[in-house]
């Protein structure tokens, strides 16, 4: 990932309803939701949760596949994957407080 990217990925998820969609999608795995359950999870109606889905599907965080008239949508584990490894050793440059966090108790 790269500068650009990262800057992309973190304005997709800089509002509360996009993080908590993205927690949301996190906790759902690899089935998934369709955009009517995110929004009743996310006390969004479903219009404004298909805005936010759209925004964070264009940043690459969430793919979509359709069945019928139904949209399900995923978390992209590897954007995610991505932009921690850019945060941690592009960013911090592996600073070992910053490592400590992200590590198991007693890994460090």
């Amino acid at each position: 990932m790269n500068e650009a990217d990262a800057l992309a990925t973190f304005s997709s998820i800089s509002s509360a309803t996009r993080l908590r969609i993205l927690k949301r999608l996190v906790e759902a795995g690899s089935e998934g939701l369709s955009a009517g359950d995110i929004a009743l999870a996310v006390d969004a109606t479903p219009s404004r949760a298909s805005f936010h889905l759209s925004n964070m599907s264009d940043a690459g965080l969430v793919v979509s596949s359709r069945s019928a008239r139904q949209i399900t949508y995923r978390i992209d584990f590897e954007t995610v994957g991505a932009l921690m490894r850019y945060l941690l050793n592009d960013c911090c440059k592996n600073n070992a407080t910053v490592m400590a966090c992200c590590m198991p108790a007693g890994k460090c």
